[in-house]
């Protein structure tokens, strides 16, 4: 492992972002954790060279987000249901929020973690998902619109 893909300076800088990226795809936190272990271990296989911390937190991101993608076509997945009651939320107001956006589909939850928390350009996304351009922009805007719906009988 080179000097600049240590994992004891990697873990820390990264985990969070990773594993909040994977729980908004996946909705299931045990299923997030286990995703970014595998990017974790995945860095420390192929100790790729990185440009930049920049290119660093991109490449961990994409294979996290195709760590998702796996799961999600998992015939195990399709099996079983979320036993989630309740989202982590720091308020009731943020609580309700998360429960909409986690009623959303997976790729849309995905294109909208990336694009507003992550901050991401749709070239990005597209780029890290395999998408088209043109389909992060409509999966965003598919999401917005969802969202305006769900949330305009939630603050009425």
């Amino acid at each position: 492992m080179t000097q600049s893909n240590r994992l004891e300076d990697v873990i820390p800088a990264y985990e969070n972002t990773l594993y909040r990226a994977a729980l908004a795809i996946l909705g299931d936190p045990q299923e997030a954790e286990d995703v970014v272990q595998e990017a974790f271990l995945r860095l420390w296989e192929k100790d790729p060279a990185f440009e930049s911390p920049a290119h660093q937190r991109s490449w961990l991101l994409k294979v996290t987000v195709n760590g998702c993608k796996s799961r999600l076509r998992s015939p195990w997945r399709r099996r079983t249901a979320p036993l989630l009651e309740s989202y982590p939320a720091a308020d009731p107001e943020e609580q309700a929020v998360l429960e909409v956006i986690q009623s959303l589909p997976p790729k849309d939850r995905a294109a909208l973690h990336l694009y507003y928390y992550e901050g991401y350009q749709t070239a990005e996304i597209a780029a890290m998902t395999g998408w088209r351009e043109g389909t992060v922009r409509s999966r965003l805007a598919r999401a917005r619109d969802k969202l305006r719906e769900l949330l305009k009988g939630e603050w009425e």
